[in-house]
Formats: structure tokens, C-alpha cells, sequence
């Protein structure tokens, strides 16, 4: 593999103005905040203070009629399926609503579809076989705002359909009994970027606080709504949902919850991680825990995930969190094989602008991981899908100058079914269609895509000479968190480097280690995944990187988390290095 050129998006300074205004903060923190827009002394105030309090659930389009409905299956002794999805996103949220509708005292099952026998979202074959088990109400979580043909297949059956999810909507909202979603066109609540676990609390949220003022429950519920906000912070920042408004808040209490691992599955899972559950944060979770959770479903089943979270043990959750690790392994094993076939296939240059790949070999579990690494490489998007006999079913990964959904719904007469977000979606399509499908997504990314667009961009929040990295700044700097989606993890520039040692690390020499100076301090840096450059580093180096902390066998020291590097100069032009 090689590096793919990065064109670094440098900030807009803030206005002199907005400094006076916001001068009690490091200068570093007020051009990150006026980079996200936070420059009014309220907003900002609100930010460090998540001070952004939950919204009221009932102003959800549909909660206060699924409160009801629900409300009066758990009272008619009626069996409720919670149908969820195979990612940290589908489980958590079934996690959520069973854990709630349980502590009212509902006959309540889960349902997570199977990967690569169902596909997923809602299934006619699926419903069936709960209205065979007596279902009557069947509540989708993380899915169903697509599913038209099959909300009305459930109906048929007599199974009232509640649908609750956070994707982009359809052409045509299911005619479900009742229908959850803060995107759909006449929502008027304050935020609409949850992920499905954030409505899942919403809707969770709603039926606890009616259970305290009116209960049916025939003991008392111990269940509050706080200790459902590990699951939701896990599930948001596993959906890379945007860290910003009500999500921030949601996941900043939430991460103080999964800090202290009560729930068994919770501590399991961190240990097994290499995490100390105190320390979990949004880092801990994109890159260690949801990647285990994800495995299940992805090569297994994501029953397994979702038997970890509401592990009523720690030998039950143990046991859980050793196999998720060990089919966390060989995900990792196959997705860099899948990865490197696919790169070899593609060549260096794809004549077309948006990439598929398909084979009855690949394992359809991985495709959107293939998917994700493929946009990555050549920063364009990328269809990976599994031919299974009539049907590819695949996943999607988009650049953020093609809105992937919205071009599959220009596609949608030649797919069976398909949803998802501006930067990823899932897809079933007949085998004779693909090649359809292939012409009339690469037509649209013609109109939409410009040459320019397909050059992968790295914002910059600062430009910062290194002599003024201290723990000082890494402290304001880290006063930032929860970041993620929306709230990036800040990118300092670094300018006029010079280069005192270059470093092959890891396996294979896979990553880089630098030694830099600016002739005034010296940094140790780190350049993940960056040791298969094959040019030697120029004397002198601009830097993009992160700040953070090195803790190596009790020994602490600030490093350089290398994002990018450019020839001095190439990165941050000379006029525009701090004096």
C-alpha cells in the first residue's frame, strides 16, 4: 500500500472580534471553536458545560402513540419483539428498549436478524416466525424507515408494526402503526442526528417517565433512565453519529457510566480490550470495543454481542468477551487479505469514479469494512458486495462530496433493498441488475464529483509552532472531549521540522517513528500505518498531528500522533508560520 497525497485545509483565522470576545481561552481552543461555529459566550459555555439537556421525548413525531400502544401490550400481557440490527448500533439500541420494556414488567424477546442468511432490517421470514411464537407487537430499532413492502407484510399478519430508526428516509414512510424517526419531514424536535440507540433512549425515556407518573408495572421500577446512557454513548460513538447538541451531552454522561463498568459485559469487554474501564472514552470505543461488538455480527452472530451487554455475570461475560476477541482476530485477518485483493484488482488507477467489487468469495460480513478501506485509499466511493446465488448484498462507503443514499434512491428501481446514511449504506440487489446499478451510480458521480473532489482533504484547526505544545495546551486541548463525527479530534499543524531520527516500528515495520525538533525542543512522534513510505523523508517536514500523552512503563511524555506530512512549506507556506 502506499500513502494517498492529502491536500491540508488550513483554517480561516477568527475574527479579532470573536478573540476579544472569547479571550479567557488559549487561542488554540477559540480557532478550534470557531472552526465548529461555537463562538457566541453562551455556546461555548454550553460546550464545555454539556449543558445541551435532553430534549422532551413526546416532542418525537410518534413517541407519545408508541408509549401508548406499548404501554397497553405490556398491560394485555401481549409478547413484544424488540427487532434490532447486527452492528454496536442495532444491539445497543435493542439492548436499550428490552432492558426498558423488561423493567416494566412486558413479555419481551430480542430479534437480531442473521448477516448473511437475512440480510438486513426487516424480513417477511423473520415475521412469520414471531407471529408463530405469539408476538403481537413487533418494535424495530436501527432499522424499518425503508422497509414499505415488509411493515405492510407484518400488518397483514395482524402484528402491530412500530417502527423506530434514525436513516435517511425513503421515497415512501412504511404505513407502520406508528413511526419514530427525528428526520422525517415534519419533525419539529431540536436535533435529528441520533443515532438508533438515541431514539431507542428517547422512546425509553418517554415510557419510564409516564411509569412515574402513572405505573402499571406490578412492582416498582428500579430501572432510571441514567443507567441506559452506557449503552447509548456506546452505540452513537460506534455509529460514528455526530458528537455535537444533544448527542455530545447524551455521550459525555454516558461515558461516565461505562467508566464505572457495572454492567458485568461492560468490564469484560474493556479488560479483554486491553482498556482499563476508567479510562474509557470515544477513542476507547471506535477503536477497541465496538470493533469486538461489530465482529460478532459480522462473522458470527450478533446474538453474541448483544448476550454480552445484558450478561447477568462476570463468568458469563468472560466467557462473551473472549470469543468476540478472538472473532475480532480473524476479522482483522480476513478484511486485510480482502483489502489487498481487492487493491491488486483495482490497479493504481480505476477508470471510474465510483469503485465496486464483487465476488462470490468475499465474505459478506467484512464488505463494509472493505468497502470503508477501499474509500480510503483512493478517496472515491466504493460498492463491495457478496454474489450469493440470484443476489449481490453489499455495503457502500462514500466521500463526503457524494451523498451515497440519496444516489441509490435514484437507482432504487434496480435494488431490492437498500438504506443508510450520506456516507454508507447497505444493498440488495439481483445479480443481473449489478452491472445496471454499476452505470447508474458512476452516471450520477459524473454530474456530482469533480476531478478535485477526489483528493483526499485533511483540516487543519491550528497552526502551532512545537515549542508551545506543553500538557497545558494538551489539558484545553483535551477539554474538547467528547470528539468524534462533527467534533474531530483537534489537528495541530506543526510547521519547519527538521527530521533528527526516522524509525520503523511494529510489525512488519508497519508504522513510523519520528524524532523532531525546531531546534528549541524535541518530540518524539508516531506515524501510524505510515512505514510503508518508500521515499526517504525530506531534511525538513510540516506535520499535521494530534496531541496526546505516551505512557510507557510509568514514564510520561507529550507525542505527536502524525496524520499527515508534507515537505516544509508544502503544508503550511512560509508566510503563514507562527513568528
Amino acid at each position: 500500500m502506499t500513502i494517498i497525497p492529502t491536500k491540508w485545509e488550513l483554517p480561516s483565522p477568527a475574527p479579532g472580534e470573536i478573540r476579544a470576545r472569547l479571550d479567557h481561552l488559549h487561542p488554540v481552543i477559540i480557532q478550534t471553536l470557531y472552526n465548529r461555529g461555537v463562538t457566541e459566550p453562551e455556546d461555548v459555555a454550553a460546550f464545555f458545560g454539556h449543558s445541551a439537556r435532553p430534549d422532551d421525548p413526546f416532542r418525537l413525531i410518534g413517541v407519545n402513540e408508541a408509549v401508548t400502544r406499548l404501554r397497553r401490550a405490556v398491560q394485555q400481557g401481549q409478547t413484544i419483539a424488540v427487532y434490532g440490527d447486527f452492528d454496536a448500533d442495532g444491539v445497543t439500541s435493542t439492548a436499550v428498549l428490552v432492558q426498558t420494556l423488561s423493567a416494566l414488567g412486558a413479555d419481551v424477546m430480542p430479534y437480531i436478524p442473521h448477516r448473511v442468511d437475512e440480510g438486513y432490517g426487516l424480513n417477511t421470514g423473520a415475521l412469520e416466525w414471531l407471529k408463530s411464537q405469539g408476538v403481537s407487537t413487533v418494535v424495530t430499532v436501527d432499522c424499518g424507515i425503508r422497509a414499505v413492502e415488509e411493515v405492510a407484510f407484518g400488518k397483514s399478519i395482524g402484528l402491530e408494526m412500530i417502527v423506530t430508526d434514525h436513516h435517511s428516509i425513503g421515497p415512501e414512510v412504511p404505513d407502520a402503526d406508528v413511526v419514530v424517526n427525528p428526520k422525517l419531514p415534519a419533525s419539529k424536535y431540536p436535533f435529528r442526528d441520533f443515532a438508533g440507540v438515541g431514539v431507542a433512549f428517547k422512546l425509553s425515556q418517554a415510557l419510564l417517565r409516564v411509569e412515574q407518573q402513572t405505573p402499571i408495572a406490578r412492582q416498582p421500577v428500579a430501572l432510571q433512565e441514567e443507567d441506559l446512557l452506557d449503552l447509548v454513548a456506546l452505540g452513537t460513538v460506534a455509529d460514528i453519529m455526530p458528537l455535537v447538541g444533544e448527542n455530545r451531552t447524551l455521550v459525555k454522561r454516558g461515558l461516565k457510566k461505562l467508566q464505572e463498568a457495572r454492567r458485568p459485559g461492560i468490564r469484560a469487554l474493556a479488560q479483554r480490550s486491553g482498556v482499563n474501564p476508567r479510562e474509557i472514552d470515544a477513542t476507547a470505543i471506535g477503536f477497541r470495543l465496538a470493533p469486538r461488538l461489530n465482529a460478532a455480527g459480522r462473522l458470527e452472530s450478533a446474538v453474541l454481542a448483544y448476550d454480552l451487554l445484558v450478561a447477568p455475570d462476570a463468568a458469563t461475560a468472560e466467557d462473551i468477551a473472549y470469543r468476540l476477541d478472538l472473532i475480532n482476530r480473524q476479522r482483522q485477518q480476513l478484511t486485510s487479505e480482502a483489502v489487498d485483493w481487492a487493491i491488486r484488482e483495482l490497479g493504481d488507477n480505476p477508470p471510474e469514479d465510483v469503485l465496486f467489487v464483487a465476488r462470490k468469495e468475499l465474505n459478506p460480513g467484512i464488505a463494509g469494512l472493505i468497502a470503508s478501506r477501499l474509500k480510503e485509499y483512493y478517496f472515491r466511493p466504493a460498492l463491495v458486495a457478496h454474489l450469493d446465488g440470484s443476489e449481490a448484498r453489499g455495503s457502500a462507503r462514500s466521500i463526503p462530496q457524494f451523498h451515497i443514499t440519496h444516489a441509490l434512491d435514484q437507482c432504487s428501481d434496480l435494488l431490492i433493498r437498500y438504506g443508510g446514511h450520506a456516507a454508507a449504506a447497505g444493498f440488495t440487489v439481483p445479480l443481473e441488475n449489478l452491472p445496471g446499478l454499476r452505470r447508474c451510480l458512476n452516471d450520477i458521480a459524473r454530474d456530482q464529483i469533480k476531478p478535485e473532489d477526489m483528493v483526499k482533504t485533511l483540516a487543519i484547526d491550528a497552526i502551532v509552532p512545537l515549542r508551545e505544545l506543553d500538557y497545558a495546551l494538551l489539558a484545553k486541548l483535551q477539554e474538547l472531549e467528547p470528539t468524534g463525527a462533527a467534533n474531530p479530534t483537534p489537528v495541530l499543524a506543526i510547521p519547519n521540522l527538521l527530521v533528527k531520527g526516522q524509525y520503523l516500528v511494529g510489525a512488519e515495520g508497519k508504522h513510523l517513528k519520528l524524532r523532531l525538533t525546531d531546534g528549541i525542543v524535541t518530540f518524539d512522534a508516531i506515524a501510524f500505518g505510515q512505514g510503508v513510505r518508500s521515499e526517504p523523508l525530506p531534511m525538513r517536514i510540516d506535520v499535521a498531528a494530534y496531541l496526546n500523552e505516551n505512557v510507557w512503563k510509568d514514564r510520561r511524555s507529550l507525542q505527536l500522533m502524525i496524520q499527515d506530512i508534507q515537505p516544509a512549506g508544502k503544508g503550511v507556506p512560509p508566510e503563514l508560520r507562527p513568528r
